[in-house]
């Protein structure tokens, strides 16, 4: 038996944001250089001692299951638990495809059921943040509650993108409303859920269908009358599904030396896999400021308060302000870039000029209506 087993959503296209997600799944979009997105919520369950893990994954899985393979890299390679992949299956001669996130946690409920737990926790596996779950579950325990939802407070411009909720004074949720119009208040849901297994199973196997935990499962809860707790977090986190919010996050990074501690091993260090790779190397004529540089990188232009991922080359003369530029991208001479994402794999031609007032991605298949020659 396991007092509590997590789930990690990872099903979704994320269209949002573009090519990026044209072969991959979102949580293993690159980060800050070194890391994926999903390294920030396995490291979190690492630090939390929640040793079970499934992944329920559907949309282009295969390079985020051989970055996390058994697990071992965050210590999550338990012989009883650690990292188990859960896809999509053949049921009475159809594949089962998710309908959505509570849909996907429906079709894996035996996998729940298997580890006879107290509490079941979902996560999703694209947002940047630090947590230790340990404080949300004491929480709930301490509340006796049937649902708790982590929450937290955003800027009003991005209210409308997430799931709002209504608090009373004791902190229970009134109200739930997904992606309103006109919201009437700030405080957001985190799309971190921690079920009572048994309050889970009610609400995925009634006798309604309920698909999504924002749109249907929640609200249902609500109409039940089911202890809701709201669990506020105070620290950093974004949820990256854009290409702005994305971007935004990158800049929060290196506009703070000190962000989230990526630099520091201490206070809850974030994990990720090694490529084993050769330090980067900074020629005669490069000069790197105020950027982030990972492994294996060949710099003899100029970087300039940018992220620059595995495998770059930036050529002499040229220059990179305010990118993003994921890895095995090359950059040829003279070529200017500002504010922008680059996408794994661009080659920028020499004498390539793309200057932006709002971030925008390069592609391979746009990089000429973004940007142009200049001899």
């Amino acid at each position: 038996m396991k007092k509590i087993i997590s789930m990690i959503l990872v099903g979704g296209k994320g269209t949002r944001l573009g090519d990026m997600t044209k072969y991959k799944a979102k949580p293993a979009i690159s980060f800050g250089g070194k890391y994926r997105l999903i390294d920030f919520t396995l490291s979190n369950l690492s630090h939390s001692n929640i040793d079970v893990c499934g992944i329920v994954t559907q949309y282009e899985p295969m390079e985020l299951m051989n970055y996390i393979g058994n697990g071992a890299s965050w210590d999550l390679d338990y012989t009883d638990g650690g990292i188990q992949f859960l896809t999509p299956y053949l049921k009475k001669e159809d594949i089962e495809w998710q309908k959505g996130t509570g849909h996907a946690v429906k079709q894996f409920f035996d996998f729940i059921e298997n580890y006879q737990s107290d509490y079941v926790l979902i996560l999703p596996g694209d947002h940047i943040y630090k947590m230790n779950y340990n404080a949300m579950i004491k929480a709930m325990e301490e509340e006796d509650s049937d649902i708790t939802i982590a929450t937290t407070r955003v800027e009003q411009d991005d209210v409308s993108r997430f799931g709002v909720v209504e608090i009373n004074k004791d902190h229970y949720i009134t109200k739930f409303l997904e992606k309103p119009s006109h919201p009437l208040t700030d405080l957001v849901s985190m799309g971190i859920y921690i079920f009572k297994k048994d309050v889970l199973k009610e609400l995925l196997f009634s006798d309604t269908e309920l698909l999504d935990f924002g749109s249907d499962i929640i609200p249902e809860a609500i109409r039940q009358n089911k202890k809701i707790l709201s669990y506020e977090f105070e620290g950093y986190w974004r949820d990256v599904g854009t290409i702005e919010s994305l971007y935004e996050a990158h800049m929060d990074m290196l506009n703070d030396s000190r962000f989230l501690g990526l630099n520091s091993s201490k206070n809850l260090p974030i994990f990720s896999r090694s490529l084993n790779l050769l330090p980067h190397i900074v020629l005669y004529s490069g000069l790197v400021q105020d950027s982030i540089v990972a492994d294996g990188c060949r710099i003899n232009g100029h970087v300039e308060h940018s992220s620059v991922a595995y495998k770059v080359e930036i050529s002499e003369k040229a220059h990179i302000k305010a990118c993003v530029v994921f890895s095995n991208v090359k950059i040829g001479e003279y070529a200017y870039v500002e504010k922008a994402i680059i996408n794994e794999g661009v080659e920028i031609p020499k004498n390539y000029y793309s200057k932006n007032e709002k971030c925008i991605l390069i592609t391979k298949d746009n990089l000429y209506e973004v940007g142009e020659i200049r001899e």
